[in-house]
């Protein structure tokens, strides 16, 4: 059986890699909100919403008017929008509608595990290395983390990665999808009850 695992490691980028996150984080907050006015200004023209499909056809041409855009990890651009889109199914089901995105709030962005093969080598865009205690993220390369001392190794498929900017902390919230041995039980002997 598979399973969906967590796990959170602090992390320890240099100073290049400081800047990137905080590019990343940055740009992922312009296209969350670029996309949010978009959505609602087609809602007041036209009475007629916007998916998230929809706005990612519109990245090339927001990097073109932004060309820092091209810096971060195109993958965090993508799932802004897609938190964009579980945002809205969330305010149509319980209410609460989507707010525009705030500096120094709740500062992360998401990037997902490519996995691409070139002669029969498989290539991970995220890795981890819990011996030399460091993780692979897309455009940052490798970065130092602590986390989990009691384990030698993560195994399973990594699926995504949330990068996390908290005051000065960074963090990362890596999901594995894992196989987990659940053993069948067989019950050895039955016992009824006979109400009266």
């Amino acid at each position: 059986m598979k399973v969906l695992k967590g796990y959170v490691f602090r992390l320890y980028p240099n100073v290049e890699q400081k800047i990137l996150i905080n590019k990343t984080i940055g740009s992922a907050r312009l296209i969350y909100n670029i996309f949010l006015r978009d959505r609602i200004d087609t809602y007041n023209n036209t009475k007629k919403g916007k998916s998230a499909y929809d706005q990612n056809i519109m990245i090339p041409s927001l990097l073109v008017k932004y060309p820092f855009l091209k810096e971060v990890d195109s993958c965090s651009l993508r799932n802004a929008s897609n938190d964009l889109e579980s945002a809205y199914d969330h305010f149509f089901k319980q209410g609460g509608f989507p707010k525009f995105k705030a500096k120094g709030v709740k500062d992360s962005y998401k990037t997902n595990n490519v996995v691409s093969t070139y002669k029969e080598k498989v290539y991970n865009s995220i890795e981890l290395d819990l011996e030399k205690r460091l993780i692979k993220l897309p455009k940052l390369k490798w970065v130092k983390i602590k986390g989990y001392r009691n384990k030698e190794s993560i195994n399973g498929r990594i699926r995504s990665a949330v990068i996390r900017k908290d005051a000065e902390r960074y963090y990362v919230s890596v999901l594995v999808e894992e196989d987990v041995y659940k053993p069948m039980f067989t019950p050895q002997s039955i016992m009824g009850i006979i109400w009266v």
